[in-house]
């Protein structure tokens, strides 16, 4: 949806790739499968023929229904490419046939596609940056469940846990994101009928992952999605032309610690750093004992990979030194005039935390000012605010 509640027409798409020079990204996002988003996407490609723009199609998937096959109609299909891989002949996006092509429209379905071995990029939305790094403005779609930062969400509403996902900074980068929504009832009729899903996987589905209360809970995500997303272009678009914000931009910061995963906390912050359409940080405490040539080896490579998670999720990654976890977060939190921060919690015994403190009491204790969310954690490694001072 538009600012106005409306969904961006064929035209807008149309008028911005008129209007400026960097190519142009829309986003179809839905709840679930089969609530329409190829159907949407492919209908608008048709439109934009129709008003003279070469647009083509890089790929979608039929998945063999023969309604998606008859959608793409009289579209110009750039060739895909066939892999072998473990004998079997696969078809993927042809990248540089498209980008040889230079069409002024791609359309890529199932954005959050992971590529055959092989193929140029690993992922379908490396492949959609590089189209737009060409050049040539896209539109794709993708499911909500794929966004990185819904990973924990999605899997405890659900109880499926997401493995093809795809970074939160690239819906950032989106010109337009568009919810394509139907009903709860509409989308199991569909189901029903053999429109998503194969007869044999009918009743499986209906009964698991398109359960009335799971599809309710996606559809809120999309939406509350798409809102933030607006929420985020308006506040940039106000800052570009130099007009007031309308309330005092927030500051995140999560807690990492130099060890262990810090997803969870990660993706927490990335919600709530979206929902309050702010900047955020990713902080992480280098003492003594972890400085280069003295942290573990198993503990530094926990840590880079952290460090990349936080950055695809567009996080601001900061190493403070200090001998106190504590006194560093808290000299930070003051300086950069934090307003939320995302602390992990772990099983700490009493006597544990007797003995050691908790960097989170210290940081309630001198930092009043900042709303504190704590994530309870499985693994006491993993978390900044259990780190011994």
């Amino acid at each position: 949806m538009n600012e106005n509640g409306n969904r961006p027409s064929a035209e807008s798409l149309l008028a911005k790739l008129k209007g400026g020079e960097r190519a142009n990204l829309r986003v179809y996002i839905g709840a679930a499968p089969g609530v329409g988003k190829t159907y949407q996407m492919l209908e608008d490609a048709h439109q934009l023929k129709g008003q003279g723009v070469d647009i083509v199609v890089a790929v979608v998937e039929t998945h063999g229904r023969e309604e998606t096959r008859a959608l793409i109609g009289d579209l110009e299909r750039v060739p895909v490419r066939r892999i072998e891989y473990r004998g079997v002949t696969l078809e993927e996006m042809d990248v540089e046939a498209c980008v040889a092509r230079r069409p002024s429209i791609a359309v890529v379905d199932e954005l959050a596609h992971t590529n055959v071995p092989g193929s140029k990029n690993r992922k379908r939305y490396e492949d959609v940056l590089a189209l737009l790094s060409a050049g040539i403005s896209v539109i794709t779609a993708v499911n909500i469940q794929h966004l990185e930062s819904l990973n924990d969400a999605v899997a405890r509403t659900t109880g499926v846990r997401v493995r093809e996902t795809i970074p939160d900074y690239f819906l950032r980068r989106a010109d337009e994101v568009v919810n394509v929504d139907v009903s709860v009832d509409t989308l199991r009729t569909r189901l029903r009928q053999g429109k998503i899903y194969g007869v044999e996987k009918i009743e499986q589905s209906l009964n698991n992952f398109f359960r009335k209360g799971n599809l309710s809970a996606l559809r809120e995500l999309a939406l509350r999605q798409v809102a933030t997303d607006q929420a985020t272009k308006a506040h940039d678009y106000r800052e570009r032309e130099g007009l007031g914000q309308p309330v005092i931009p927030e500051k995140v910061m999560v807690c990492m610690a130099s060890r262990g995963s810090a997803k969870k906390l990660l993706r927490t912050g990335s919600r709530i750093a979206g929902r309050l359409a702010s900047d955020w940080y990713a902080v992480y405490v280098e003492t003594p004992q972890e400085e280069p040539g003295r942290i573990k080896p198993v503990d530094y490579a926990a840590l880079q990979e952290n460090i990349g998670f936080a950055e695809d999720l567009g996080a601001k990654v900061m190493k403070l030194k200090g001998r106190r976890v504590a006194d560093a977060l808290i000299e930070f939190a003051r300086r950069e005039g934090i307003t939320h921060v995302v602390f992990g919690q772990s099983s700490r015994s009493r006597w544990d935390i007797l003995l050691h403190g908790s960097v989170i009491n210290r940081f309630l204790d001198e930092v009043r000012n900042a709303t504190v969310q704590v994530v309870p954690m499985e693994d006491h490694k993993a978390v900044a605010s259990e780190q011994q001072e």
